[in-house]
């Protein structure tokens, strides 16, 4: 019999409470230690060891690390017509957001009258989007990070992907490469393609940020080398929670759940509510739907909604699904109810939130828009989804006129006056009036 399992959040003691917001991947130490040598064996060995890696992990013998020209240019005829035209769809849309999301390259105010100040927007040098491709084909994470990089302006852009049992990247990766003007794909996966940028290898370059979803082995070699490379937003295992109502049907709100539960026996995905017919309905409707989803996804799913990461979670109150919703902190949000919006100032925490019965994950996660690499791990209470800010930086700009030197200096020397830094002091003092007083009589130079 499939048992799904129910917290009663008035039952729960604060102990039990916390347990629920718990991830898979809040304790990386177990996986840290597995990656420590494939760290280590991938920097001091480059190219030999990421074929071993994939020798053994991938079971796929590698002649090379990168995919040919031919391969990416020949990827779309070996791909359903159908799909072809679902990538494009979602490229353009995928760009067409993230181009409105660009700030202005540079803006200056005087704020200070005779200062001008504001920010220079540069993009990064270089990224590696990692694609997974464990439990299956996942070619739409390359659209969600690799599109948003190249409107960014990033310089360059590579992807890192796991080989298939073919030794190349699937059809609709090199396709999606193709399409976006990206040459360069490595066959590497996990912790071994993480240290390949990070360090560089004789073929694969290093990079300044790998972003993209992956395992905990993957979180963990990030988590690890971070000193040395960017390591991107947290993208680990898939995590959701559906809020639903009596505004709308409770079968809705169980075929919604099972959307992030299907990933794997990692996902975390709970249906909050705080009404108990609602509860008892979806409850009710989740067996049939596991019976329309094939058993390899199903058993996921399984897993995932009868153990402690999953489930159905009843609420007292309305307030207390939001306290809770806030405190978990999800990657997915669903917010099912007729009156999504005005429940929208209830919510703090949560990388996206998708409002009303017609906005459905798969087209959150596809073709609308917005990246669908979302912070979790709890890490929506302070980060954001991956965007075109994750491929730039921002520089500080400031000029000060002789005015606003001659009033502001006072202050800043009495900064650096007693916080005992001398040059500080003597950088705003009557030395800069002597050196700039003395220039003042000399000759500009101007080039021809």
């Amino acid at each position: 019999m499939d048992s799904i399992a129910f917290h009663d959040l008035r039952k729960l003691s604060p102990a039990q409470r916390a347990a629920l917001l718990e991830r898979t991947e809040a304790d990386l130490s177990t996986y840290m230690r597995d990656v420590e040598p494939i760290i280590a064996a991938v920097r001091q060995q480059g190219d030999a060891a990421l074929i071993d890696c994939a020798q053994r992990f991938d079971g796929v013998t590698l002649d090379t690390l990168k995919v040919s020209a031919e391969a990416i240019g020949a990827a779309e005829k070996e791909l359903d017509v159908r799909l072809v035209e679902a990538i494009k769809l979602s490229v353009e849309q995928v760009r067409r957001f993230h181009e409105a999301q660009m700030p202005e390259e540079l803006w200056l105010s005087e704020r200070t009258p005779g200062a001008m100040i504001g920010d220079r927007w540069t993009p990064i040098d270089s990224v590696a989007c990692y694609v997974p491709r464990g439990k299956g084909f996942f070619p739409s994470s390359a659209i969600m990070t690799a599109v948003p990089a190249k409107v960014a302006g990033a310089r360059r852009v590579i992807i890192v992907t796991p080989p298939g049992p073919d030794g190349t990247a699937d059809a609709a990766t090199r396709f999606i490469a193709s399409l976006i003007g990206i040459d360069d794909i490595y066959l590497c996966g996990g912790a071994q393609a993480v240290a390949a940028v990070a360090f560089g290898t004789e073929t694969v370059p290093s990079c300044a940020k790998i972003v993209g979803p992956g395992s905990p082995w993957l979180s963990a070699a990030r988590q690890m080398l971070s000193s040395r490379i960017d390591p991107g937003s947290p993208a680990g295992p898939s995590e959701l929670i559906v809020y639903a109502d009596n505004t709308v049907p409770a079968e809705l709100a169980a075929l919604d759940l099972l959307v992030e539960s299907e990933h794997g026996p990692d996902s975390s995905a709970f249906l909050v509510t705080a009404d108990p017919d609602v509860a008892r309905a979806a409850a009710a409707a989740i067996p049939g739907l596991w019976g329309k989803m094939g058993e390899y996804r199903a058993g996921f799913s399984r897993a995932v909604l009868g153990g402690n990461k999953g489930g159905i979670v009843l609420a007292p109150s309305i307030e207390a699904a939001f306290d809770f919703i806030n405190d978990y902190a999800a990657e997915h949000l669903v917010v099912l109810s007729t009156a999504a919006f005005d429940l929208l100032p209830l919510i703090r925490n949560a990388g996206e939130i998708l409002l009303g019965p017609h906005s459905a994950i798969p087209i959150a996660n596809f073709v609308l828009g917005p990246s669908h690499v979302l912070p979790t791990g709890g890490r929506a209470a302070t980060a954001s989804p991956l965007s075109v800010f994750d491929f730039l930086k921002r520089s500080s700009i400031a000029y000060v006129s002789r005015a606003a030197y001659e009033w502001l200096a006072p202050a800043a020397r009495a900064f650096a006056h007693y916080e005992g830094f001398r040059a500080h002091e003597n950088a705003v003092s009557e030395i800069r009036e002597e050196i700039l007083s003395r220039a003042s009589g000399c000759k500009s130079v101007t080039k021809t």
